[in-house]
């Protein structure tokens, strides 16, 4: 195994984590990675092995409308903050992931508005997608604040590895490659294999929501996506009380599995909270899914302690979801069923951690109706195994079983 077979991240969103504004100007520069800082032992408590960062680079908004790829949005700090996290991660073993929003940048990118005002000769026109007949950038999927680059182009190819590389360099374990779908899989295929000659041990995450995963990773050489099936499954048939569903799903996760080894999750900064959709009970059963299965699983800042939030299709709709953490975890209020689901999470990430033959889990059903639905997990060596059983409308509703016919854990009701 490397590291990445024993990663469990906890996936954050640093510009809501550090209340930082979103949509009105920064009064003065801030220190917004500062307060990662006391949340790293938290993270090391809850068991996680790293850190998922969303967007840190410099933008506009909502950090996912980059402004300068090579520099920390002054909302969260400066290269000495970030050399800080990076430093006090690696004091506590934690690896650090960032959010490579490389489709798009904002319609204010400086090196757009020189393109746009000198014209299709000039030497940054080739690295964004324009109309030159309207003079008028491509939008990403309808969001005239968001400029394609022209990822046909060798100056995209050139930017993204150049900055890839710098990051990498200065102390990150890899890249989750935002919106990864909307980009063509040549363009990727071209421009990890020269990073990878550099940094052999990155690991490359892709979000991507559908279609055909095995495919998409080996044509564009990542090692994972995002496993958007998979989430969907686990929170709708525990919602709908309709588990066929989710064996269908498992089925279909185990195929990705003999291809790759996927990102599970049941909570990100896109979606609607998992305590929102399923009551605490219900996110405590989804997690109790999402760990007993392959794959490399992230948690959500927040989802320990059964945090809520409805993700909105309007301006500031991801706001709920994103929200601001205290300044330290002693400080922070959590609901009032927040001790039961966040000693969940211990429990059953401890579990995860010491059956680490779960990330590339063979798991098959041995009872399967509406309601209730039992399955193994086995280790790909037939070594061990876990029998998991829920139980929607039991006492307990999930009950995990060891290869001995110990009970390793039982959901409280």
């Amino acid at each position: 195994m490397n590291w990445v077979d024993h990663a469990i991240w906890w996936h954050t969103y640093p510009l809501g984590l550090a209340g930082a504004p979103i949509r009105d100007a920064q009064p003065a520069p801030a220190h917004g990675l500062q307060r990662l800082l006391p949340w790293l032992d938290h993270v090391i408590e809850l068991g996680a092995s790293g850190l998922l960062l969303g967007p840190i680079f410099a933008s506009a908004s909502h950090g996912y409308d980059t402004l300068d790829h090579f520099t920390i949005d002054p909302r969260l700090g400066d290269d000495a903050d970030f050399d800080e996290l990076v430093e006090q991660c690696r004091r506590r073993g934690l690896r650090i992931l960032l959010d490579g929003v490389f489709s798009h940048v904002a319609d204010q990118h400086p090196a757009l508005l020189d393109a746009l005002a000198e014209g299709p000769e000039s030497e940054a026109a080739g690295l964004f997608d324009i109309d030159w007949e309207t003079r008028a950038p491509r939008v990403w999927e309808g969001h005239g604040q968001l400029a394609r680059l022209d990822h046909a182009g060798q100056p995209a190819r050139e930017l993204v590895a150049s900055v890839m590389r710098h990051w990498l360099a200065r102390g990150v374990d890899g890249w989750r490659l935002d919106a990864a779908y909307s980009v063509p899989v040549e363009f990727w295929s071209a421009v990890l294999p020269g990073v990878r000659e550099e940094f052999p041990d990155a690991w490359f995450l892709g979000e991507v929501i559908h279609g055909d995963y095995p495919k998409f990773v080996a044509e564009a050489g990542v090692d994972s996506l995002t496993q958007y099936e998979l989430w969907k499954a686990i929170w709708s048939s525990i919602n709908d009380g309709n588990l066929y569903e989710l064996d269908h799903a498992v089925q279909r996760h185990q195929g990705f599995l003999n291809h790759f080894t996927p990102n599970t999750f049941v909570g990100n900064h896109d979606v609607t909270r998992i305590a929102t959709t399923l009551g605490p009970s219900g996110a405590v059963s989804a997690l109790a899914v999402l760990l007993t299965l392959g794959g490399i699983p992230s948690i959500y800042y927040g989802d320990e302690y059964g945090f809520t939030g409805t993700k909105e299709e309007r301006v500031g709709g991801d706001d709920a979801v994103r929200p601001e953490l205290a300044v330290s975890p002693a400080e922070q209020g959590m609901p009032d069923h927040g001790p039961t689901v966040v000693d969940a999470h211990r429990a059953l990430i401890a579990l995860r951690r010491r059956h680490a033959w779960l990330v590339t889990a063979t798991t098959e059903a041995t009872e399967l109706s509406n309601t209730r639905y039992a399955y193994r997990s086995s280790a790909a060596d037939g070594s061990d195994h876990l029998d998991v059983v829920i139980d929607l409308g039991g006492t307990p509703p999930v009950t995990i079983t060891g290869a001995d016919g110990a009970t390793l854990w039982r959901q409280s009701a």
